[in-house]
């Protein structure tokens, strides 16, 4: 399901990323791919909106920035582009360490543990390769 390493797919356009900031938050990450998708679709309808799809896409989205603001050390890059293959996410953070895959137990004490099983399960490609102090997490989510 994962085979295709993501860095290899053509890309199309509209893009977020180089000359743009680095979100500060989940939310703005989401905006943002919002924005992107709303350029590729020409217009986000309501109709598209609660298309699963792209909800699975902006839950990515989310999930992904979020773990690198609370487990990763901080967010130090983020960009999106619409690729053949769907909507390539890419999240930089600054803590080497790669996310342990683990399914969350339910009715545990405390908080977390499902965001990373869910990740695997809504991207049609993922990956994650340590860089110097960092990790990158590319991850295509198919938008057809």
């Amino acid at each position: 399901m994962h085979s295709t390493p993501p860095e290899h797919q053509a890309e199309t356009s509209p893009a977020y990323g180089a000359a743009a900031p680095v979100p500060r938050s989940a939310g703005e990450a989401r905006d943002a791919v919002t924005r992107l998708l709303a350029a590729e679709f020409n217009e986000l309808s309501d109709e598209i909106l609660s298309n699963v799809v792209v909800a699975d896409a902006l839950l990515v989205t989310s999930e992904i920035v979020t773990n690198a603001l609370r487990h990763g050390g901080g967010l130090t890059g983020f960009s999106a582009r619409v690729t053949d293959g769907g909507l390539r996410l890419v999240v930089d953070d600054a803590d080497p360490r790669h996310p342990v895959l683990q399914e969350p137990v339910p009715g545990s004490v405390g908080e977390g543990g499902y965001g990373w099983p869910l990740v695997h399960r809504l991207t049609a490609r993922l990956s994650v390769t340590s860089h110097g102090s960092g990790k990158r997490i590319v991850a295509v989510v198919s938008l057809y």
